[in-house]
């Protein structure tokens, strides 16, 4: 099934009548994505996040899917984690291996989880070692106009106040470029210690998508897509949300749309 596509300045739009849409829409990107990355360098570089993207990622693990998608080729990391154990309800990774990764014939190897028991600031560091690492062997791309590396895919979910990853708004963070992964103790929502992204690496990915649904989100979605919000103070992460030289693309509900200037909600 087609469904719409509006291009403007800030990527491609795909906005879709139900969650339901949305999701058949998502996993066939990302199927897509993935058959493309494997024909190309033999393997599928993937960053996920948490929150309710996970739950739309599930006909991943349906039919056709879960047969045709070369799952040992995947390679599979995180945007942003909660320095919190595997087992905690908040962590990322549990939220992923319950809801996709237990269903889907990964290799366990190839699922690039931080190390629970370090501090934030450690479990930072040595994801990012893990990732040079690859970068180095050049299982992980490496970006043609800096050193970062470059996944074939970045997954964001956005939250109500424009934040993607661990990336809140008017943060320090937000201004770190020497660093591929970062990490905070001050989280403005709980819990308070993360590592995530640094804007750089998201910026470096061959593809960026962005999914957010729900009305309580419009107005971030407003300020992030549309071209004449660009004011003089404060900048949504999301609005900072610019491939270099990769394609983004956001899929929207009809309510997290709601706030956008001359788009219309294709039924």
């Amino acid at each position: 099934m087609a469904f719409p596509r509006v291009q403007t300045s800030r990527g491609e739009l795909r906005i879709h009548e139900s969650l339901d849409d949305l999701s058949t829409d998502l996993v066939e990107y990302i199927s897509e994505l993935s058959d493309a990355s494997v024909k190309e360098r033999g393997v599928f570089t993937i960053a996920l996040s948490g929150g309710s993207l996970i739950g739309l990622l599930g006909k991943l693990s349906e039919a056709p899917y879960n047969k045709t998608i070369d799952w040992v080729k995947w390679y599979i990391f995180w945007t942003d984690e909660r320095v919190v154990a595997k087992s905690h309800p908040d962590s990322n990774y549990k939220l992923a291996k319950d809801g996709l990764l237990t269903k889907v014939p990964v290799i366990p190897s190839h699922v690039h989880s931080i190390n629970d028991s370090l501090s934030a600031e450690d479990a930072a560091s040595e994801y990012e070692f893990g990732i040079r690492q690859l970068v180095k062997t050049r299982l992980i791309s490496v970006s043609d106009i800096n050193d970062c590396p470059k996944f074939d895919l970045i997954l964001l979910g956005m939250g109500p106040d424009g934040h993607v990853a661990s990336l809140f708004p008017d943060h320090s963070v937000l201004g770190v470029k020497d660093e591929w992964v970062t990490f905070i103790t001050d989280c403005p929502k709980p819990p308070p210690e993360r590592i995530t992204f640094t804007l750089p690496v998201i910026n470096s990915a061959s593809n960026v998508a962005v999914v957010v649904t729900g009305g309580q989100k419009a107005e971030a979605v407003r300020q992030a897509i549309n071209a004449a919000d660009v004011g003089p103070n404060s900048v949504l992460p999301a609005r900072m949300v610019e491939p270099t030289t990769g394609k983004l693309v956001w899929f929207l509900d009809q309510q997290a749309a709601l706030k956008l200037d001359g788009v219309a909600v294709s039924k």
